[in-house]
């Protein structure tokens, strides 16, 4: 991450920031995190993510503590200080009391954690293993996107080892839900599919922009159930992510193989990195 962070209301070296051992988000993963893009020294979509943030902090029953504009204008603040003009940044909020081993002292009742950095160099054609049993669509978070990550985080570094790009998660039920980082689509027919929320998948960003953008790019975008049946119909299958926007699959395991990118992927994602400058335009 680059030599400045954000921490509460000021910009500091990060050898310079210190949270407290006691802290709930630290001890347990108590906390809600989003990842944005920055373009030209400004965060893309930034009302979408803080409306996901805030929707999850409730369900987590915590307090942002903060304004959205305020923390919109505390991402650009860094990335400026940190000349980060394109690259990404992590906003993150982290609980102080309650649960048994808290020790917050008087710390606010959130703390507020941001960090820019360069872009992640993922591969242009995505290889992706198959997890079975990965998400519980059924728990009352389902599709939190919250600091305890440690389950996508492990099958993540697991994949990389064994040499696939991310992982492509099935829920109990044996439906497609997400990858470990991403929303997944698929191709069939001249449609694009994609699992509802229902499934437990993490309502992404760019997945939410993406609802706007395939039907403007002349395709009929669906949510439905799919199964594994549904990677053998599919002519093209593609990721969506703030950091890889728009990123074609080759391969789901061994079995599923295919011709990558392939044409509508090539088109929602240029009309993806329209609609990105029409809005950056219009800022």
């Amino acid at each position: 991450m680059d030599a400045l962070i954000f921490h509460n209301d000021r910009i500091l070296p990060l050898p310079e920031v210190h949270l407290s051992p006691g802290q709930m988000g630290l001890l347990m993963g108590w906390g809600v995190f989003t990842t944005l893009r920055i373009y030209n020294g400004r965060p893309f979509a930034f009302g979408r993510h803080w409306t996901r943030m805030s929707h999850d902090a409730e369900r987590l029953g915590m307090n942002l503590c903060h304004e959205q504009e305020a923390v919109r204008r505390a991402v650009a603040r860094l990335a400026e200080a940190n000349d980060r003009l394109e690259g990404m940044a992590r906003v993150s909020f982290v609980k102080n009391a309650g649960g048994l081993w808290a020790q917050a002292g008087n710390r606010p009742e959130t703390d507020l954690l941001i960090f820019t950095r360069e872009l992640v160099q993922w591969p242009a054609i995505h290889r992706l293993k198959l997890q079975p049993h990965a998400v519980y669509s059924a728990t009352r978070l389902a599709g939190v996107k919250m600091l305890s990550w440690a389950q996508n985080a492990a099958l993540l570094e697991q994949a990389h080892t064994e040499g696939f790009d991310d992982v492509l998660l099935l829920n109990e039920r044996g439906h497609i839900a997400e990858c470990t980082s991403a929303n997944v689509f698929l191709v069939r027919g001249g449609q694009v599919l994609t699992p509802p929320l229902s499934a437990g998948c993490l309502p992404g960003v760019t997945r939410d922009v993406l609802h706007e953008v395939v039907p403007q790019a002349g395709f009929e975008l669906r949510e439905e159930n799919l199964t594994q049946e549904d990677l053998s119909s599919a002519a093209e299958v593609f990721i969506s992510s703030t950091t890889r926007e728009v990123a074609a699959v080759g391969s789901v395991g061994s079995q599923w193989l295919y011709h990558a990118p392939g044409k509508t992927t090539v088109t929602i994602e240029q009309s993806f990195k329209d609609y990105v400058r029409s809005h950056l335009k219009s800022c």
